[in-house]
């Protein structure tokens, strides 16, 4: 070695009788020196091996973890694809992309066959340096004999010994430093044994990360990213230790600077190669492959490594608890409680309770207790015809409808033996052009009953959205939703309800109990506004095919309504099965009526006001007028079912730029296309969810649809929820024959607590943080999720870590994490630990 030769040129560089006293002074005590630091350091030499195999193990396990992340592109907007061709769970068998490592057990093997080949090569050096070191002890010790006895040896000898203890501090990956001409020369035989010693450790714990370290030069950028990403994470991660963590990077970081190890044998070069052309033939088949590398990679469910006392997590974990602190809310809704309609403090003095939303001034930062005996919801289609009894304890409404045979209980289900096929079939045979599943999409149904309706139109590819108050018919909403079944609870009130205008195909009612004839008939001029043009009401109610007075007087107002709001009464039929009649009206498609009216009662609405309008909005007895213009929203009729779902509606203005900054209906068509690719190639795979038992599922932030679009062929449905904040995208999710609403994420959702199965976030929460608390949203959506139902957030790195955290608090487990500089997602599951103190809310 270098250091050796210096030393041998050291000992015949003496000339004079003076010089060579001096020189055997100082070679006597430094032998001094090295007899006592052999001595003290034999022990820690003996178990040298095992310290190697820990750094090797230590650095495989890290570049294992750096090699399990994926960065977010940075450069890219808000379509940031973070999909895969590599499944997670099942035995893939074939190419894993550059970025994914094989599963841990495989990994350990590997290791294992890498550290015997190394150890073995490390051998042969350690060989040959202890040869030569006893070979230059002796020479010392020979020397030592003849000044034994001098002070002044003494002397040197202790000071020597008290450098060599400071010297035994430093870190053992240390080695000696490389200049451009070779090793440095050392100015001490006792420091030039300390170092060789070190150094046969320093070498042998960087074999594997110098061997690795060939492979990743000849690597794109992206390598580099993952390694920054996982240091970051880890920094992070692991706040308790930050000291011991920063040692750990300065030795990572020394050992890359020292280059390739001169010790290398022709085994460990020849390896190295062989894993320079695997992973050039790797790269080459994804790019046959045509897989974007930086946004269509994702990672493999990985374990937990320990890193000092705390754990980073990369698979599925509850993970540490933080100092959040959680309690049960103290309410009298108990397990029901919908904050926004339980406001107990500011609804006590109304008259109507539930008629409006009446939120707290803050956000309950509370948690919903469970049902007690709470179950695993039963999944789709089974759950439409019977539920958990002990998930929805309140049986009000079996005892009021049980005399109609619509709902029972029997044993610990909640029963539904009545279907809807042939009431539906019915409908249709009465007018055909209502068109399950091709002209009539998407439907409102008011005062949903038990929602069987709703549940039975699935087989006609209709998607039904049902709405009913928590008062009058207590618990049918979450019946609804238990069921599978697309639901909200609102009310025919003193406000508009939360969609746009012009976007049912069809509204259905009966024995919906709305006085649609009182108030200048405010509540059916809602049902207008909402109502198509040219689209479908459906009325069944006592007064339709009954004839005692009162019935026989609501029919004369409602009829007098009709003719003045100008529907058309298409047809009364009677459903003898289902001993009920029906009245079907059709809205006009033109303005013809209106401008014929004698009496402009109901008045046509002023020019200035908004019909999409809704949120918080109150209600107004007047009608808007029909758009007549070709490029207009609702001068004419969608596309049939399912081609609307992904062709661009002909009113989207092409001069005008889209939320992604394209031309709008090139926005649409790119936006449809991401989703499809990120749901099929990472969410179906990757994010620990069994899709088979996801039904009730909503988009916290949806855009043009298209996450419900890439979907559609799935037996789910999707509540698309666009922000008041957002640019309104809501009539384009309608038209392409999807159902949502507006909402404001900053207030609570209008729905029963345990209701949804998933819940998707793309860049909800950075958007929310300087208006309202984030942990308030948290508890929000613990209030929606049912036990194991799962969340999906992109966003920004640091709300994702701060989501990370919060889940935690709450006992989720957190099934995968990716964070780059800029952008992060993360998968979470609702477990069932609920606290044991309760609070009363603000």
């Amino acid at each position: 070695m270098a250091t050796g030769k210096s030393r041998g040129n050291k000992r015949s560089s003496g000339g004079s009788c003076s010089s060579t006293l001096t020189m055997v002074v100082l070679v006597t005590v430094c032998a001094l020196g090295l007899w006592m630091l052999t001595s003290s350091s034999t022990p820690s030499s003996k178990t040298t091996p095992m310290n190697i195999s820990d750094n090797v193990l230590y650095d495989t396990d890290r570049r294992a973890n750096l090699n399990r992340k994926m960065p977010i592109d940075a450069t890219q907007d808000k379509l940031v694809d973070l999909s895969s061709n590599s499944s997670t769970y099942g035995d893939n068998g074939g190419d894993l992309p550059i970025d994914v490592v094989q599963h841990d057990d495989e990994l350990r093997t590997r290791n294992d066959l890498d550290m015997n080949q190394e150890m073995g090569q490390n051998s042969k050096v350690d060989e040959d340096e202890n040869k030569e070191e006893n070979t230059s002890t002796n020479i010392v010790d020979d020397d030592a004999e003849s000044l034994n006895d001098s002070d002044m040896g003494k002397q040197e000898a202790e000071l020597h010994q008290e450098e060599a203890k400071e010297e035994q501090d430093i870190d053992i990956s240390t080695v000696t430093e490389d200049n451009a001409n070779g090793s440095k020369e050392t100015t001490s035989i006792k420091k030039h044994n300390y170092k060789t010693r070190n150094s046969e450790v320093s070498e042998e714990s960087t074999i594997a990360d110098d061997q690795q370290s060939d492979t990743e030069n000849q690597e794109d950028k992206q390598t580099e990213h993952i390694r920054d990403l996982e240091d970051n994470q880890e920094r992070e991660t692991n706040d308790q230790e930050p000291e011991k963590e920063m040692e750990n990077k300065q030795e990572e970081q020394e050992n890359e600077d020292d280059g390739p190890v001169k010790s290398h044998s022709i085994a460990a070069e020849t390896k190295a190669q062989v894993e320079d052309r695997e992973a050039r033939d790797l790269r080459n088949k994804m790019e046959q492959a045509k897989i974007e590398s930086t946004i269509d990679n994702t990672t493999i469910h990985i374990k937990a490594s320990n890193v000092g006392n705390s754990t980073i997590i990369k698979g599925v974990t509850s993970g540490n608890r933080t100092s959040n602190n959680w309690e049960l809310c103290n309410v009298t809704a108990g397990t029901d409680y919908i904050p926004c309609l339980d406001n107990e403090i500011t609804v006590t003095n109304l008259h109507h309770r539930y008629q409006t939303r009446h939120c707290p001034d803050e956000p309950p930062m509370c948690l919903v207790p469970l049902p007690k005996g709470y179950k695993t919801p039963i999944p789709w289609p089974q759950s439409r015809d019977k539920i958990w009894l002990q998930n929805v304890p309140n049986n009000a409404l079996s005892n009021l409808n049980g005399h109609q045979n619509w709902v029972k209980v029997t044993g610990e289900f909640i029963t539904f033996p009545r279907g809807a096929l042939h009431y539906i079939d019915f409908l249709q045979e009465a007018v055909p052009e209502i068109a399950w599943g091709n002209h009539t999409r998407v439907v409102l149904d008011v005062g949903c009953g038990v929602a069987s309706f709703g549940g039975y139109l699935f087989n006609k590819d209709v998607l039904s959205l049902t709405f009913a108050s928590k008062d009058d018919q207590e618990s049918q909403i979450q019946f609804a939703l238990e069921r599978g079944i697309p639901a909200i609870s609102a009310i025919m009130g003193t406000q508009r309800l939360p969609f746009p205008s012009k976007v049912f195909d069809l509204v259905h009612c009966v024995r919906c109990r709305v006085p649609w004839h009182e108030d200048g008939g405010i509540h059916l001029l809602e049902v207008n506004r909402v109502l198509r043009p040219g689209g479908y009401f459906i009325w069944s109610a006592t007064p339709v095919y009954q004839t005692l007075e009162q019935d026989i007087q609501i029919w004369k107002e409602m009829s007098a309504l009709t003719v003045a709001m100008c529907w058309e009464l298409v047809t009364i039929k009677k459903d003898k099965r289902n001993v009920i009649g029906v009245a079907i009206y059709r809205k006009p498609d033109s303005n013809e009526c209106y401008n014929l009216r004698k009496k402009k009662h109901p008045p046509m609405c002023k020019h200035e006001d908004d019909s999409n309008a809704s949120w918080y909005i109150p209600l107004q007895t007047c009608m808007h007028e029909i758009p007549m213009d070709e490029t207009e929203r609702g001068s004419h009729w969608p596309e049939r079912w399912p081609e609307r779902v992904q062709k661009p509606p002909y009113w989207l203005n092409k001069s005008q730029l889209g939320i992604y900054g394209k031309p709008t209906p090139d926005d649409f068509k790119e936006d449809y296309r991401h989703w499809k690719r990120v749901i099929s190639k990472s969410y179906m795979g990757n994010l620990g969810i069994n899709w088979l038992n996801i039904r009730n599922v909503m988009d916290m932030r949806a855009a043009y649809g298209g996450f419900a679009a890439a979907l559609k062929d799935l037996k789910l449905w999707v509540l698309n929820v666009v922000n008041i904040d957002s640019p309104d995208t809501l009539p384009i999710i309608f038209e392409r024959g999807l159902i949502g609403m507006y909402h404001d994420w900053c207030e609570s959702f209008n729905t029963y607590p345990r209701t949804y199965d998933l819940l998707h976030a793309d860049h909800l929460f950075s958007k929310l943080k300087n208006r309202c608390k984030i942990k308030g949203v948290v508890a929000e959506i613990d209030r929606i999720l049912r036990p194991g139902g799962s969340l999906i957030a992109r966003d920004e790195s640091s709300m994702i870590r701060e989501m990370q955290v919060l889940l935690k608090s709450l006992h989720w487990e957190v099934n995968l994490t990716f964070v780059s500089k800029q952008e992060g997602i993360i998968s979470g599951r609702k477990s069932m630990w609920r606290p044991s103190t309760y609070v009363t809310p603000l």
